[in-house]
C-alpha cells in the first residue's frame, strides 16, 4: 500500500474540522451518515494498533438494515491502515452484524482481493449482541479468514471476545465502562487461554460550535492485564 504522507494526513483533518458529519432521513426511510475521529493512539479491544490515527466512517441504513464502513490511517508509516466494512440488522436491542476486516498491520499487508487463507489480510467476524439500556452485551468470533491458530498443526482458532458495556452520565459528561473477555487461546489476542484483556473507562462531551456543527471530544483509559498493558486514549469526533 503507498503510503500517506504527514502533510496529506494534516490537509485532510484540517479541512474536517469545518464539515459536519451528517445524517438524512428522506421520505423513502434511508438514513446516511458520515464522520470521523481523530485519536492519540489507535487501541482497539485492549490492543496497542497504532499512534496518532484518523478514523473516517460513513453508514446507510434502513429499517434497521445497514451498511458501514469505517477505517484507520496512522500518521506513521508503521501505524496499522484499516479498512472495515460491516452488514448489519437491529431491531429494538438486538444486533447481529458480519464485518470483513481488511488491515495493514504495522506496514504489512497482501492485495485487497487476495481471499486465500494462507495469504489474505482479510478477517471475517461476525456479532451478536443486546442493549439492555443500562448493559450492552455483546459476543464476536472469527469464522473465516487470518484469524490466530490453536496449536502446532495451524487449525483456526475463532478468536472470540465478548464485552460487557455500562453507560451512564456524571457531571454533564457521558461515560462508558467496558470489560473484555477472549475465552480461549488465539495469537490474534495474544492470549494463551481464557484472559481478561480490556478494562476501560471512557468520558465523553459534545462541545457545539455553532447551530450545525458540534464537535465530540473524549478520553479513555485502557488496561490490557492479560498483556501487562496500560493506555490513555484522547480523541476528537466530527
Amino acid at each position: 500500500m503507498k503510503t500517506i504522507s504527514r502533510k496529506i494526513i494534516i490537509s485532510v483533518v484540517l479541512g474536517l474540522l469545518f464539515v459536519p458529519s451528517f445524517a438524512e432521513e428522506p421520505e423513502s426511510g434511508v438514513s446516511a451518515s458520515v464522520g470521523g475521529d481523530i485519536v492519540s493512539s489507535y487501541v482497539w479491544r485492549g490492543l496497542y494498533c497504532g499512534g496518532t490515527s484518523f478514523q473516517p466512517s460513513l453508514s446507510v441504513e434502513w429499517k434497521g438494515l445497514s451498511l458501514s464502513g469505517w477505517g484507520s490511517v496512522g500518521i506513521d508509516k508503521t501505524d496499522t491502515k484499516e479498512f472495515d466494512l460491516t452488514l448489519g440488522y437491529a431491531i429494538g436491542g438486538f444486533s447481529i452484524s458480519v464485518t470483513d476486516y481488511y488491515f495493514d498491520y504495522f506496514g504489512v499487508a497482501n492485495p485487497y482481493g487476495e481471499y486465500v487463507k494462507e495469504r489474505t489480510s482479510h478477517v471475517f467476524e461476525g456479532q451478536i449482541g443486546y442493549d439492555f439500556e443500562f448493559m450492552s452485551l455483546n459476543w464476536y468470533t472469527n469464522f473465516a479468514g487470518a484469524d490466530g491458530v490453536k496449536n502446532a498443526e495451524g487449525d483456526m482458532a475463532y478468536s472470540s471476545y465478548f464485552s460487557a458495556a455500562v453507560p451512564f452520565g456524571i457531571g454533564g459528561v457521558e461515560w462508558e465502562a467496558e470489560l473484555g473477555i477472549v475465552p480461549w487461546k488465539t495469537d490474534l489476542y495474544g492470549a494463551e487461554g481464557f484472559a481478561l484483556t480490556n478494562l476501560s473507562l471512557k468520558a465523553a462531551k459534545s462541545l457545539k460550535i455553532s447551530d450545525e456543527f458540534s464537535l465530540g471530544v473524549f478520553s479513555q483509559a485502557v488496561w490490557n492485564p492479560a498483556a501487562d498493558g496500560g493506555f490513555l486514549v484522547m480523541g476528537l469526533s466530527f
